[in-house]
């Protein structure tokens, strides 16, 4: 039985062996798909928080308040401040054609009379409130005075620009004109009561502070190294799909596996062989995984793969995808006639479960359907694992509904392939 296993494996090997293509599929591809994602991921943190995006500034108030918007865009970390295109002073209708033509990503137009109304509107309000409270007699005042109409910045965005994008700018244009209001609110009470009779403090009250998780009392930190290990790792193992499969099906279509059948081997030993080295492969470009990210990406200037104290665990969760990853390759290959059938089917289903997976997208920015179809993908089970223990510093307790759920995964799917070999078998 032991012998019969050993060189079913040793069997495995040699098909791998012959075929130079299928290795550098299974080794060198998914490093360096590990590499330029994880450098193109980085890089683009790094040159999104260095380098400053310029925007449009059409300026037609003139007033404390633009200048105030003016000083605060311009000592920001992200964007500079355009007021000129080809020495032309900017109006709206430029800005407008030169955003709406991608030329730049985002138009600011500040309205006329801004700061001036702002402050007729807060005086209005603070001398009704402090006629109100019998401290001044100009309510009457306040009544005769006209009403100031509601004032709109208007924002013109590039049409390609990303949601996540507008959304942060107007947050942080709706925070800025907020703290420009309260700061005028606040020096008109100090005026009306009179100076030197209350001073009011205006620095914020309330302050954001993130709570990360803390090992020994270290704070952890996760980086795109942490998020990027396990996703192509599990992308990569579950390539394997492709070489095994197709060895399956070479085996059929050239006879092999007739031959095979003509000694006393049984179909599950074959298969157990399959699934022993294609575990030993899978394990393999685990591990090389986790050596580029120790030690190839503090070279490349990347964050290192901390795995202090997670290695076993993350060994666990490996192989456990792995055997999910050869239940699904032998199924294939079982059902499938010719290897045009199986590799492109094989590439496809991968990159479909990689994609509903939260490999490429992460599974809470999916929709609420996306979001429960997400949890039937065998690449979503791992990733959480595997997010389990380097992330959330889970047990092998947390890990065990995913892993159970990996190898029930390779049952299912290997029970399958052989009712469906013996049943053609027999027809």
């Amino acid at each position: 039985m032991i012998y019969k296993l050993a060189m079913s494996v040793y069997k495995e090997f040699l098909l791998l062996k012959r075929d130079l293509g299928g290795l550098l599929t299974l080794f060198v591809m998914p490093l360096v798909l590990l590499i330029a994602v994880t450098i193109i991921q980085d890089s683009t943190f790094v040159s999104a928080s260095k380098a400053k995006i310029p925007i449009l500034l059409v300026d037609n108030d003139n007033g404390k308040v633009s200048k105030t918007v003016y000083d605060n865009l311009q000592q920001s970390t992200i964007f500079t401040v355009v007021t000129k295109i080809d020495n032309e002073p900017l109006t709206e209708s430029i800005a407008k054609e030169a955003v709406f033509k991608g030329k730049y990503q985002l138009a600011i137009i500040i309205p006329e009379k801004l700061s001036v109304d702002l402050q007729a509107k807060i005086d209005q309000n603070v001398e009704k409130i402090t006629s109100n409270l019998g401290m001044t007699d100009t309510l009457a005042k306040t009544q005769k005075t006209n009403i100031v109409n509601q004032k709109e910045v208007k924002l013109y965005f590039d049409p390609a620009v990303q949601m996540s994008f507008k959304n942060a700018v107007m947050s942080s244009v709706d925070k800025m004109i907020s703290q420009i209001e309260t700061k005028s609110i606040y020096a008109t009470f100090q005026e009306q009561l009179g100076d030197g009779d209350v001073s009011f403090e205006q620095k914020s009250f309330i302050s954001f502070k993130e709570i990360v998780p803390r090992v020994n009392d270290e704070e952890i930190i996760p980086n795109s190294v942490q998020h990027n290990v396990p996703a192509w790792t599990l992308f990569a193992m579950f390539f394997i799909v492709l070489p095994l499969s197709i060895n399956i099906v070479k085996e059929k279509t050239q006879g092999t596996f007739v031959r095979l059948r003509t000694n006393p081997v049984s179909n599950s030993i074959v298969l157990a062989g399959k699934t022993v080295a294609y575990l030993i492969i899978c394990m393999i470009q685990f591990y090389m995984m986790v050596a580029v990210a120790i030690f190839l990406f503090p070279h490349l200037g990347l964050p290192s793969l901390n795995v202090q104290g997670h290695l076993l665990m993350m060994s666990v969760v490996a192989l456990f995808a792995g055997f999910a990853a050869i239940g699904f390759g032998i199924l294939l290959g079982t059902i499938a006639k010719t290897q045009e059938q199986s590799a492109p089917f094989g590439a496809t289903s991968v990159i479909i479960l990689a994609a509903i997976g939260g490999v490429w997208v992460p599974v809470f920015a999916m929709s609420k359907a996306m979001q429960i179809i997400a949890e039937s993908s065998p690449m979503n089970w791992g990733l959480n694992a595997f997010y389990d223990v380097l992330l959330r510093n889970g047990s092998l307790l947390d890990i065990l509904p995913e892993i159970s759920l990996l190898f029930l995964f390779f049952i299912i799917t290997t029970t399958i392939a052989l009712l469906y070999d013996k049943k053609k078998r027999t027809v």
